[in-house]
């Protein structure tokens, strides 16, 4: 009986021990065994048609600039990609490669070198691997950060999928992973990335540096409150009117530490570069097959850095709300945003000798004239106005003071996947150049596949535009997929 007893308690110390040590440091890596690889293709064919000037403002914004603004356009799409296998492997990779050809018909483009009627592109080319909990990525992938569904988000201020994805090196903590020693209720991520701008429409060859960290805690807890940190800076390049902006080791340094340098005097009194910040804080509550998300995103181009809504800008952000469920398909997902970006620390930077710090003027840069826009799309939240609608051939944002509200809805109904969108925007211009202009905007998307017509996926979307800013406009686009299997390892 006692020599039971002491095995009983032998085994409950072993067992508690053993469960005490794993949940010290719950690592993402849980196992170490190797699955099958896969590569696989896709193809894809989409034709768009609609009454006015550009296409509607949801057919072709957040798409990676897949989708031409002219009112009538095509795309031919190839690719191959390898899928990550297993989250909890130690070593994992992926890849992939796209190649998209675009037919568009006449247009109000003013910029010749999206304006061609036949071009073709990339916007898909990257190769990442984790070794442990670190991220190496090289490429040309989209980023997007802030919105728990990027399907049903306006954009992130910094970061959306409304511009072509840029060229870049990042290496990091991707995911979200357990901070040592404090059994998984802390979670932390980060990272550095260079990039470069191949599409030189003011500035050749400028970079972007881009470096994040962030912390999460709750675990396993019902709640779970998260913050990030995000800081950009344009850099290097050459200018056609100040020449060689900075394209050495020492450039890269200021950029990095957001310190003074360089040869000109706006860069030697600021720092060098053009630097943007934003912050990103998020409260989830979830439940078995249930999540509630509530975020706030904030925009910066001052120093010094003002945390959690403290800063002279305070009125503008980005305010969410993201509801998920699992146990009914026909609603799965559903998003409200509202944007503001009008008061940017006020009308004035400086007037009669005082510094005051405001007209911050968000994606704008006297510098880098072409601003915080890539190919002539807003790299930041699509409702301040891309330079692509700039019919006067205008390369920088002419309205960055909005307040917009958003609502997307998702689901699943016996098969037929649907996206439903709804936005409308005030615009104020800029306070150099004050304009005032409003659209309500529409998306109605539904697709669904097939297997019985070789495994096609069919999709359609009915798109439109009422209000004074693009006017009223409507449009259709139809897509056809193919996705399967090219071989196993």
């Amino acid at each position: 009986m006692k020599i039971n007893i002491v095995i009983l308690t032998i085994s409950c110390i072993l067992t508690t021990t053993s469960a005490f040590a794993w949940d010290w440091c719950p690592l993402a890596i849980q196992q170490s065994h190797s699955m099958g690889d896969t590569l696989l293709y896709n193809a894809g064919i989409h034709a768009l048609a609609s009454s006015g000037q550009h296409s509607p403002f949801w057919l072709q914004t957040n798409r990676n600039g897949s989708v031409a603004v002219a009112p009538h356009s095509g795309n031919l799409l190839l690719g191959i990609y390898k899928p990550a296998t297993c989250p909890k492997r130690w070593f994992d990779y992926d890849f992939a490669l796209s190649i998209t050809g675009q037919l568009q018909g006449p247009n109000q483009i003013a910029f010749p070198k999206v304006n061609r009627t036949l071009s073709a592109y990339s916007n898909l080319a990257y190769a990442h691997v984790r070794l442990y909990i670190f991220d190496i990525t090289a490429g040309i992938q989209p980023v997007q950060w802030g919105a728990p569904d990027s399907e049903l988000t306006s954009g992130g201020l910094l970061f959306s999928n409304n511009a072509h994805p840029i060229s870049k090196v990042s290496v990091g903590i991707d995911r979200w992973t357990a901070f040592p020693g404090l059994y998984g209720y802390v979670e932390i991520r980060g990272g550095i990335s260079n990039m470069w701008m191949v599409d030189n429409v003011y500035i050749n060859k400028a970079m972007i540096h881009h470096k994040w960290v962030g912390g999460k805690i709750g675990g396993k807890f019902p709640i779970n409150l998260s913050y990030e940190f995000h800081h950009v800076a344009q850099w290097g390049g050459y200018s056609p009117v100040y020449g060689d902006l900075g394209n050495n080791w020492n450039a890269f340094l200021n950029a990095l530490l957001v310190k003074s340098g360089g040869a000109m005097d706006t860069d030697q009194i600021n720092a060098q570069g053009n630097h943007i910040g934003s912050q990103i804080l998020a409260l989830d509550i979830k439940g078995k097959k249930w999540k509630v998300s509530a975020y706030w995103q904030n925009i910066f181009e001052d120093g010094p850095i003002e945390f959690i809504g403290f800063g002279m800008n305070n009125p503008d952000g980005l305010w969410g709300i993201n509801i998920t469920q699992q146990y009914w398909p026909f609603v799965s997902s559903l998003t409200y945003e509202f944007i503001q970006t009008t008061d940017q620390s006020g009308p004035f930077h400086d007037k009669d000798g005082f510094i005051f710090g405001g007209n911050d003027s968000y994606y704008k840069n006297s510098i880098y004239q072409n601003g915080w826009n890539y190919w002539y799309r807003t790299i930041g939240n699509p409702f301040i106005t891309s330079p692509i609608y700039n019919t006067d051939g205008t390369i920088y944002t002419l309205n960055n003071r909005i307040k917009a509200h958003f609502i997307g809805v998702k689901g699943d109904i016996y098969g037929y996947k649907y996206r439903v969108i709804c936005s409308h925007v005030n615009n104020y211009g800029t306070y150099h150049h004050p304009i005032e202009s409003q659209n309500t905007a529409f998306l109605l998307e539904c697709s669904k596949h097939v297997e019985k017509a070789w495994g096609l996926d069919f999709g359609v979307s009915f798109a439109g535009d009422v209000g004074n800013q693009f006017g009223n406009q409507f449009g259709a686009m139809v897509t056809i997929r193919k996705q399967d299997i090219i071989t196993q390892w």
